[in-house]
């Protein structure tokens, strides 16, 4: 049989069209197979997908935010810096430069664009790259579940070079359908962004936006936001920070791409590129920032409250809890910058006391009349040392190695108060170096509340970990003495009473003990309560813990909120048993709080990412003592503000005694190795420390040791700055007097008492001194 042309023709066309139904065919079942093994994991051989439950609420580390009273962030507990935002609180620039660069037809697709890949394709056989195929929810994909990496979705094809790839693409692009199945694109888009990596320790928009910006995801302009956008391809290679000029181009390729699909004219790109990139640069970290002692601290206390909640101690680090405190940002930030103002004035002068001579001497003089240098002072600070520890065991305990080891020069870089420097130094020139700063702290609290204001436990986080706010302890000083005070006058001595000032003698297991006043003379002047507190008379304060006991004064000090072993014998008058800052503070709260113990509180309450109250703070307070017993001591202790007191010319210099009533109490300890001064007003309390990590280094006389010259000035220029700030509601004003006393000259006595009462001793002040005083 003969066949025509056409007739052949035909055949072969339904021949091939069968060739090609059949190969689509196959070829489609064999991915919809391919498919299905993948999604169901076939024979355990592809590895996991993510389950339903992980496409509904996939998780990402988050970390937890430490808000102040007024509403900042003033730092993060993280493993990954990530803040996640709300779709509203992008910026139009980033959403437009993110579409233009990654996925302009992101609205339009459903998970995967096809002619993206396609390009994607066509560029892998011509040799040309053609762009990237992936759009923004296949990266959510990636970004999300980390398919590349984690060994959770691995399966044992991934051992076959070339199939891994293909199996994790797949997987990818099965899970952008289904995040576009579940989320709609405003969704898709805000947790993109909150997923993204930007290099310097950024996880998501809001941490990039900080960190290179200082700025919000909604303040950014929209040169910033190209930055941004373009660092996605590359964070480390685009980073602004470490290659600006990679950085530029690349935005600028950002702003070509906002030109290609009409995001934005022609005209303002050209000018766009001219400008230079301009940054904020600020990296959070654990060692910068706002109160970095008080948030170490707060790391701590965080993971007992959560763990009774129910989480795990790690889970601050990756739950995204918010931890509302009672800090408020700008009080912190003038206790800082008043603190480091003062601090840097003191070691001047503390270096120039000690020019040509190391601070760490015996407190004696010897035959010469030389003060000594303590022994093998360093070297045995050095022994404690985490480095001499290592070396000690890699050299088997080879000290002449190790000492080797320790005084080999390096490089390092340094604290001073002029900034960071780089150096070389051995180890033990470092610790010689170090241990030469004086260390100081301060706190702030409201006595009606127990609300702390401010927290600044040293004078770097970064170089000195070491808080001496609550972690550390130190001799109070005349600081104690109003605990003296209190337990007289709340046991019927009365405000109106003289004491003569000059010596006292009192019995102690082994002997006897005469304490000097600070300048060891005695005036033999009768003097009042107040008189003798404002001054800080030792004589006076002596003779008050004979009278009533070292035991009662105990029992008054542990009243009002002293938690630390106090020693019962009278030389604790002179404030000789160690104490906090922190406990300290809550003891002076008492008297401005009209005699109500108020437990000091730091946070007000814990919510979970998604707002959800954890647990809410509140502050207990009971009564101690009488309202009119603390005002008696509020009293007493305004003596110090009052010309001849010892903080009046202190304070005066600074401008906050006008109009405004203080009380307040200096505190120095023997040989001045501690400066305190402890402030009340009618509605902030704050107190500070300051003196060398070991107290044997120290100034050697008290016109530069005493606490109203080391410490004073912080507070000085902490309130002076709060009180310049009309946005703070702490103003100056008046003590609120208790309507049932009344006060004449230096006596308060409260109703039905009478204006003097007997003495548990009396004194005849001498006419005269004697001849020898002039010699004390």
């Amino acid at each position: 049989m003969k066949f025509s042309f056409p007739e052949l023709a035909a055949g072969r066309y339904k021949k091939i069209i069968s060739n090609i139904w059949k190969f689509t065919a196959y070829s489609t079942l064999l991915v919809v197979v391919y498919l299905l093994a993948v999604s169901f994991n076939l024979f355990w051989l592809f590895g996991k997908m993510p389950s339903p439950e992980e496409i509904e609420n996939p998780k990402s580390d988050v970390a937890s935010e430490i808000i102040s009273a007024d509403g900042k962030v003033i730092g993060k507990f993280l493993y990954e810096n990530r803040s996640p935002i709300d779709f509203s609180e992008l910026s139009p620039n980033i959403i437009n430069a993110l579409v233009a660069t990654e996925d302009v037809r992101f609205t339009v697709h459903s998970g995967i664009d096809a002619r993206s890949t396609l390009r994607v394709i066509t560029g892998l056989f011509s040799g040309q790259r053609k762009g990237g195929g992936s759009t923004i929810s296949q990266q959510l994909a990636k970004n999300l579940f980390k398919m590349r990496e984690s060994d959770y979705y691995q399966g044992p094809l991934y051992n076959i070079p070339g199939i891994k790839q293909i199996i994790i693409k797949t997987k990818e692009w099965i899970t952008a359908i289904k995040l576009e199945r579940r989320y709609t694109k405003q969704e898709i888009m805000e947790k993109y962004l909150n997923t993204i990596e930007f290099s310097s320790g950024a996880f998501g928009i809001r941490s990039a936006t900080k960190t290179y910006f200082k700025k919000e995801p909604s303040e950014v302009t929209l040169e910033e936001a190209a930055v941004l956008v373009g660092m996605i391809q590359n964070p480390s290679r685009f980073n602004p920070k470490f290659h600006p000029e990679a950085a530029k181009n690349r935005r600028n390729i950002v702003f070509d791409q906002m030109v290609k699909y009409d995001k934005l004219s022609p005209a303002s790109a050209e000018a766009l590129k001219k400008a230079p990139i301009t940054l904020n640069y600020q990296p959070e970290s654990h060692n910068t920032g706002l109160a970095p002692y008080f948030r170490e601290f707060l790391k701590g206390w965080l993971k007992e409250q959560i763990v009774k909640e129910g989480y795990e101690p790690d889970d601050i680090y990756t739950k995204g809890f918010k931890i509302y405190t009672t800090i408020d940002s700008r009080m912190q930030f003038y206790a800082e910058e008043a603190l480091k103002e003062n601090m840097k004035d003191q070691q001047k002068k503390f270096n120039e006391h000690w020019k040509g001579r190391n601070p760490w001497v015996l407190e004696s003089k010897d035959r010469e009349g030389v003060y000594k240098e303590i022994p093998n002072f360093i070297e045995n600070i050095a022994k404690t040392t985490p480095r001499f520890k290592e070396l000690k065991e890699a050299y088997d305990g080879d000290l002449d190695k190790v000492w080797k080891e320790m005084n080999k020069p390096g490089k390092m870089r340094v604290f001073t108060w002029s900034g960071e420097r780089d150096t070389v130094m051995s180890s033990m020139d470092s610790i010689r170096y170090y241990k030469r700063f004086l260390h100081s702290s301060f706190l702030a609290m409201d006595p009606r509340n127990g609300q702390i204001k401010a927290w600044v436990g040293g004078i770097n986080y970064k170089y000195f970990k070491y808080d001496h706010v609550k972690q550390g302890k130190r001799q109070p000083g005349s600081t104690f003495k109003p605990f003296v005070y209190v337990t007289a006058i709340d046991n019927g001595f009365s405000t109106c009473e003289h004491v003569v000032d000059q010596p006292i003698t009192i019995s102690v297991p082994g002997g006897s003990w005469t304490p000097k006043n600070s300048d060891g003379v005695y005036s033999y002047k009768s003097l009042t309560l107040r008189q003798a507190l404002g001054q800080s008379v030792n004589t006076v304060s002596a003779f008050l813990i004979n009278q009533f006991k070292a035991g009662n004064v105990i029992n008054y000090a542990h009243k009002l909120g002293i938690r630390s072993e106090l020693d019962e014998v009278p030389a604790l008058c002179l404030g000789i048993s160690n104490v906090s800052l922190y406990e300290l503070m809550a003891g002076y709260c008492v008297f401005a709080n009209s005699g109500k113990y108020t437990e000091p509180i730091f946070v007000t309450r814990i919510e979970d990412k998604n707002g959800e109250l954890i647990k809410e703070y509140y502050s207990d307070s009971k009564e101690v003592i009488s309202q009119e017993t603390a005002y008696k001591m509020i009293h007493l202790m305004r003596g110090a503000t009052l010309p001849g007191g010892t903080a009046f010319g202190g304070l005066s210099r600074y401008g906050v005694l006008d109009g405004n009533e203080i009380a307040a109490k200096t505190g120095t300890t023997s040989n001045y190795s501690d400066g305190w001064f402890m402030g009340i007003t009618p509605t902030l309390v704050a107190g500070g420390w300051t003196g060398g990590d070991d107290p044997t280094i120290h100034f050697r006389s008290i016109a530069l040791g005493q606490g109203a010259r080391v410490s004073l000035p912080t507070w000085g220029l902490f309130f002076q700055k709060v009180y310049g700030d009309k946005t703070i509601e702490y103003k100056k004003g008046s003590f609120l007097k208790p309507s049932t006393v009344s006060v004449s000259g230096d006596c308060v006595f409260a109703a039905g008492e009478g204006y003097h009462i007997d003495s548990l001793q009396k004194y005849t002040p001498p006419t005269a001194k004697p001849a020898d005083d002039d010699q004390l």
